[in-house]
């Protein structure tokens, strides 16, 4: 019975297999060969002479000679007419007419509490220009019977903010939510629009208005320009107006 156990002992215990003697001096040898590379790669760079660097210093370049370019003349400077007198820059009042009875601001200027005035909200306007970063307008008007016309330059700081830009893109915003609005492109703007609006403005007791407008900007300085007449508005008035306006920025 003791042989009987014995063979039924070695059937039943899992046979281990043992590590070869071959893979275990491969292994060996790939770690000797791999020691002994880097041990002789030490000493080749040892003997070798030290590889000299790259100079820092930067080469001389010669100072050009003679007299500098010309200043820019005032017309060809945008920053020498932008940041003169703005009134300025406002198209001329055209013979024949009058001078508006009412313009919003001070003889041509208006402050950021006379610019906000002109919203519905004064208060949040007020805000919302001192983080546009508005900087002053100026504004010019007249009238021809019950024609009248407002032109305003609005000018921006745009150290942070594209003042003029967002505030062009905030009139046509507005002028596109009357129904009955007729819009056309100011060539020369790049996104420049002038809008006629052929429903009038019509309140018990009063005599209907017409509307036309125009917004479009250059550089710091967003334009607007607003139309009034008790008869529908042509195109060419605001057309005329808004593209003569920018040919002076």
């Amino acid at each position: 019975m003791g042989e009987g156990t014995d063979e039924e002992t070695r059937e039943e215990t899992p046979r281990v297999r043992r590590r070869g003697r071959t893979a275990l001096l491969i292994a060996t040898a790939a770690v000797l060969g791999l020691v002994g590379g880097t041990c002789a790669g030490y000493l080749i760079q040892a003997d070798r002479e030290p590889t000299e660097l790259p100079s820092l210093s930067q080469p001389v370049v010669a100072q050009a000679k003679g007299a500098g370019p010309e200043p820019l003349s005032a017309a060809q400077d945008r920053r020498v007419k932008t940041d003169g007198d703005l009134r300025k820059l406002l198209i001329k009042r055209p013979k024949g007419t009058q001078e508006a009875e009412y313009v919003a601001g001070d003889k041509g200027w208006m402050g950021i509490a006379d610019y906000a005035e002109e919203y519905n909200r004064p208060a949040g306007a007020f805000g919302d220009l001192v983080g546009a970063e508005f900087r002053r307008a100026a504004a010019t008007g007249w009238t021809v019977g019950a024609y009248s016309v407002e032109v305003r330059l609005i000018q921006y700081r745009q150290e942070e903010k594209l003042g003029a830009s967002d505030a062009a893109a905030d009139g046509r915003y507005w002028a596109n939510t009357k129904s009955g609005t007729h819009v056309w492109a100011i060539p020369g703007t790049g996104d420049g629009m002038a809008y006629v609006h052929t429903k009038p403005d019509a309140k018990p007791g009063y005599v209907p208005v017409y509307g036309a407008e125009a917004h479009a900007w250059r550089g710091d300085i967003a334009m607007e320009i607003w139309i009034y007449d008790t008869k529908p508005i042509p195109k060419a008035k605001i057309m005329d107006l808004a593209e003569r306006q920018m040919e002076r920025l």
